[in-house]
């Protein structure tokens, strides 16, 4: 074999970089890999953008070779050009043939043709395919096969024929029948298609008479596109400019479409805007078969000083509603000097019943309140505080006006822990507040609790001894007075932590052993004068145990004289993930709940419902998650709640739940995303509750994943109100790989509606 070191470059990588060129209206592709197996129990499972997990072997790769040096275009441009052929002849020293397995490269580019023709003068070459082989080009994102490759180094130029290409760091494939190279930034491609689909089995691909790229500006120009699903043209355009570098570009988005029994039919065709690399918009105009046209809008924005996002629907004329709807919603983050910033998050909409009737869930439908916040934050290693407005818009109809929480205009608060020495704390918790509603009794409240910690540990104990003064002052208009609460809060938390090392189903785990006792004395103030402003008893939970008041907001302290006992044992493996965890509390009252809310009696109880919990996850296929709260003094169960969720191979999950919570929620709740197959794939939801004999959603479905096509279909039933009124909905998606979507965004639908979804 000769080998030949020439001064000038065969055909180099923006010759032959046809690849990115070819992504017509997406220029991010999704990777080949798969994403890892979703921890039981986690709720949002990370999913790649398309999986590719049905696909062959692209054929190309039969002359791929690995190995090959990743370079920069800088660093290459310095390497030597390696030429090995089994012949190599030159008439004259300028002129020179290679033949036979012929192969030119220069870091990860490399070029192979059974026949290379090169002149050094003029940097021509010519590499021709013969006796079955085709010339073939590589480098780290691109596989190319052609039958010749005709051009010149200086200037840049190439024309190749009959070209079949393979993306290495996508799943893109194509032919075109000429590509012309007709500088180093511009080339043109007739006759040229591209799909993620394998070659011999195309669902769907785009075909068009004309591409015209420039990388400089990483913008390219199709003429005449159509693209095809299963042979069937079902989408021309005369014209399309599209991204040919993952840059982002204005143009349209893959549409959505779907129905409901509530608005009728509905189309949207999202535009997106690309304004500036630092700011975007999205035009997102949608018709409503029985309601009419709504424009929606985003503007997102990203600055040094701050960055933010507005999303806008408007709707002028409802046909059903009979006014004008709209919704908005505005979230900014300004950072300002060094530990202060400014945060907002303004939500609102035109009328009560607009979850109602635009919502397309039950979680949203059923939205009462909707709260808007703008602060500005500060802090530091021993300080946090805040300034800032809330208010609330209710949004459920059937609640009286009068039930609005107050809006808080202003609100300031600031929080101080100072450690002295090792084993002493200063702190305190300090709020001001001017509490506003129309028709209703406004004041202004300012909340002070100084206290004093001295936090002592070991290895295996703890003890955190605490004593605070609370005082809580009003300045109530219409002549209600000043009234004002002061007094003293002590507690002891306390805690054991014992461990020892066991042996279970195979394995070694640390078993913990922890006993927890926490004292609270907090002395009986009557409160009855102190209005009630933003208070309201707390969940009762597990935390709850070790609270020192049972309510939230300044408006009401307990009083107590209580011992909170608990005991919780965990199983940690050698990796340090907590694979068990269970225990159980109760606080005993030594004294009478005197301090309640208006319209509550004084409760004699000598101890609180037992609050018990387990987290059971000991295989990575099964996960268990139960609560459970007995009340001993109406000898009943207060609260329940228990999930089980069992995954199926990598992409299934089967969810079965029951939540319980005494005169107010019965409910069960199954979910299930089951392959059948490889391809096929069951979904569904049923939620039912027994309190109100009706199921709140119920929906099924079923979803077809092919190499480069993924078809999702669901019919849905749900509660659309507080008054219990239902609705139906169809749901179609289809995904052609790559691309993007047609249809409702289905799969969005389902990773919030089924635990898991994966």
């Amino acid at each position: 074999m000769s080998r030949v070191t020439c001064l000038r470059s065969p055909p180099r990588q923006r010759v032959l970089s046809l690849a990115l060129a070819l992504i017509l209206l997406d220029a991010s592709v999704g990777a080949m890999a798969r994403a890892p197996a979703c921890t039981p129990g986690t709720p949002d499972c990370p999913k790649p953008r398309f999986s590719y997990a049905q696909c062959r072997r692209n054929d190309l790769l039969d002359f791929y070779v690995a190995g090959l040096p990743v370079t920069d275009r800088t660093t290459q441009a310095r390497l030597p050009i390696q030429v090995h052929a089994d012949h190599a002849t030159s008439p004259d020293g300028e002129h020179f043939r290679l033949s036979g397995h012929v192969r030119v490269q220069r870091g990860d580019q490399l070029l192979q043709a059974p026949t290379v023709n090169y002149t050094r003068g003029s940097s021509a070459y010519e590499a021709f395919g013969g006796s079955g082989r085709a010339v073939t080009y590589q480098d780290q994102a691109l596989l190319l096969s052609a039958r010749s490759i005709r051009g010149t180094t200086s200037p840049q130029h190439a024309d190749a024929t009959d070209v079949r290409y393979q993306l290495l760091q996508s799943r893109g494939n194509g032919r075109a029948q000429r590509v012309q190279v007709l500088d180093a930034a511009r080339s043109r491609y007739a006759n040229a298609t591209f799909s993620t689909c394998e070659t011999d089995s195309r669902l769907w691909w785009l075909q068009g008479g004309r591409f015209d790229i420039n990388h400089d500006t990483g913008i390219g120009v199709a003429h005449d596109v159509t693209m095809r699903f299963m042979g069937v043209p079902f989408l021309w355009l005369p014209w399309l400019r599209f991204p040919v570098n993952g840059q982002r570009m204005s143009g349209f988005l893959a549409p959505s479409f779907g129905g409901s029994s509530n608005s009728g039919s509905y189309l949207r065709i999202p535009y997106y805007l690309d304004l500036a690399p630092n700011y975007d918009a999205t035009l997102d105009p949608a018709y409503y078969s029985r309601r009419g046209f709504m424009l929606g809008g985003q503007f997102r924005y990203l600055f040094d000083i701050g960055k933010g996002q507005l999303d806008l629907n408007y709707l002028p004329h409802d046909r059903l509603y009979g006014h004008k709807r709209w919704s908005l919603q505005y979230q900014d983050y300004t950072p300002l000097a060094s530990g202060w910033s400014f945060s907002a998050n303004i939500n609102r909409v035109s009328d009560k019943t607009y979850f109602e009737d635009f919502g397309n869930s039950l979680a949203i439908a059923a939205t009462s309140l909707l709260g808007s916040s703008a602060y500005i934050n500060g802090g530091g290693n021993w300080w946090n505080a805040a300034l800032g407005i809330d208010t609330y818009q209710l949004t459920d109809p059937t609640l009286p006006q009068s039930v609005q929480p107050y809006a808080r205009m202003p609100r300031g608060t600031l929080d101080l822990d100072i450690p002295v020495g090792n084993s002493l704390e200063l702190g305190m918790r300090s709020e001001a507040v001017a509490f506003r509603k129309r028709n209703a009794l406004e004041g202004d409240r300012l909340d002070l609790y100084p206290y004093i910690a001295a936090p002592l540990q070991g290895a295996a104990w703890f003890l955190r001894p605490q004593v605070g003064y609370r005082y809580t002052q009003y300045w109530l208009q219409g002549g209600r007075g000043n009234p004002a609460r002061g007094l003293p809060i002590a507690s002891i938390d306390s805690g054991l932590y014992f461990d020892r090392r066991v042996d279970l189903f195979g394995h070694t785990y640390t078993q913990t052993l922890e006993p927890r006792a926490y004292y609270l004395y907090v002395p009986y103030r009557n409160q009855s004068n102190l209005p009630v402003f933003d208070t309201a008893p707390l969940t009762f939970d597990w935390w709850s145990l070790f609270s020192s008041n049972q309510y939230t907001g300044a408006d009401r302290q307990v009083n107590a004289n209580d011992l909170t006992l608990a005991l919780s044992t965990r199983l940690v493996d050698d990796a340090g993930i907590e694979r068990f965890s269970a225990g159980i509390g109760q606080i005993r009252y030594f004294t009478p709940q005197r301090v309640q809310l208006p319209g509550y009696p004084v409760t004699y109880e000598s101890g609180s419902a037992y609050v018990g919990m387990l987290s059971l996850g000991l295989s990575r296929n099964w996960t268990l998650q139960w609560t459970q709260q007995y009340d001993p003094n109406r000898h009943l169960t207060t609260v329940s709640s228990i999930a089980l969720q069992r995954r199926l191979n990598d992409d299934g999950v089967l969810n079965l739940a029951y939540r319980y919570r005494n005169g107010l929620i019965d409910q069960y709740d199954l979910s299930a995303l089951w392959p059948i197959d490889g391809a096929w794939s069951l979904v569904g939801r049923w939620n039912y509750s027994v309190r109100d004999h009706k199921t709140l959603e119920a929906f099924g479905g079923v979803e077809w994943d092919s190499c480069c096509v993924s078809v999702r279909g669901v019919i849905r039933h749900y509660v659309r109100d507080y008054q219990g009124h239902t609705t139906n909905a169809v749901m179609l998606e289809v995904v052609f790989k790559g691309l993007g979507g047609l249809g409702s965004r289905t799969g969005n639908f389902l990773s919030h509606a089924i635990l898991g979804y994966q």
